[in-house]
């Protein structure tokens, strides 16, 4: 059998990249404790966990993560032999992947020439993820902050084409017996953020993201011809408030505002969604100061917005 092609295609180095970010602070706990002499134990064959083989299975990309795992869960410089033992992988293999992450610059050899170390590409990836968590960190406790002043399901989330993409979430004590996890999708013509974000686009894009996406009717009260729809939209405009009055989900009414960067450019929308039998449409409005002074605070862990085409 032919052995592992490890020449990454580049759709394939960039989910290495991306998956790289995710994963490095998970590496970084789990360092392995070592001998007392100080060596890296290579007596024995790392017996392979289910996560090891599931790696592997991932061909070259699933290796290189393997080898980079290997890597930054030992203290001591791994010798070639030492990385292909651990990881179960042939020392052809081997030898072939971390050529590659070498040159990459994702792993080098350590000073001494004893085996290999985690690359100055890989420790900067370290860095940068640290970097990256301490406002996502910030933006979640912000919107904790806010579950708890109002008692409600608050959510961040962005416009990406003709739907909104929930990016952090905050479930109410009482949850509303709905669950729409960071990533989850819905449509915008029926959601608050969705018609708050359709409000700040330039209107030759708007129209044309009107014109494409399809106006589902939800409840009695979804909107679905796009001059009403552009009637509500040049209202939001006016007010910066978005409002989906039981539009997506029958019994459940939700408001939004807008989330400004420190150059003022809106960079997604922040709700609070509410059963309609415990907050009415009115009550709910009420709390948009609320949201307000918590959209400011979000907009401070971003420098810029979106740049405009």
């Amino acid at each position: 059998m032919q052995d592992d092609c490890v020449n990454i295609p580049e759709q394939s180095y960039c989910l290495f990249l991306q998956g790289l970010r995710t994963s490095i602070l998970l590496m970084a706990t789990t360092k392995k404790p070592k001998k007392s002499d100080g060596t890296a134990n290579s007596s024995t064959k790392k017996p392979q966990s289910e996560g090891d083989e599931q790696l592997l299975r991932f061909g070259a990309m699933g290796k290189a993560f393997s080898i980079l795992e290997t890597l930054t869960g030992n203290s001591q410089p791994l010798s070639m032999a030492e990385l292909a033992r651990e990881t179960g992988m042939t020392k052809p293999t081997a030898h072939r992947i971390i050529s590659v992450l070498a040159e990459l610059g994702f792993v080098e050899r350590d000073q001494g020439k004893r085996g290999y170390v985690e690359g100055s590409r890989l420790i900067q990836f370290a860095l940068d993820t640290l970097k990256a968590t301490v406002p996502r960190n910030m933006r979640h406790t912000v919107l904790r902050a806010l579950s708890e002043d109002t008692g409600e399901t608050c959510n961040f989330g962005i416009l990406v084409g003709a739907e909104v993409i929930y990016l952090d979430r905050v479930e109410a004590k009482w949850a509303l017996g709905l669950r729409f996890e960071p990533g989850s999708q819905v449509p915008a013509h029926c959601s608050a953020i969705g018609k708050l974000l359709l409000s700040f686009e330039p209107l030759e894009r708007r129209d044309q993201l009107l014109r494409a996406m399809p106006l589902t009717r939800f409840t009695d009260s979804t909107i679905t011809s796009i001059p009403e729809l552009l009637d509500d939209l040049d209202r939001i405009t006016k007010s910066e408030i978005g409002i989906d009055d039981q539009e997506s989900i029958k019994g459940v009414v939700c408001v939004a505002v807008p989330v400004r960067a420190a150059d003022g450019g809106v960079v997604g929308g922040l709700a609070m969604s509410a059963p309609e039998a415990r907050v009415s449409m009115d009550e709910a409005m009420i709390l948009v100061p609320k949201l307000r002074q918590a959209a400011t605070r979000l907009g401070k862990t971003f420098s810029h917005g979106p740049t405009q085409s």
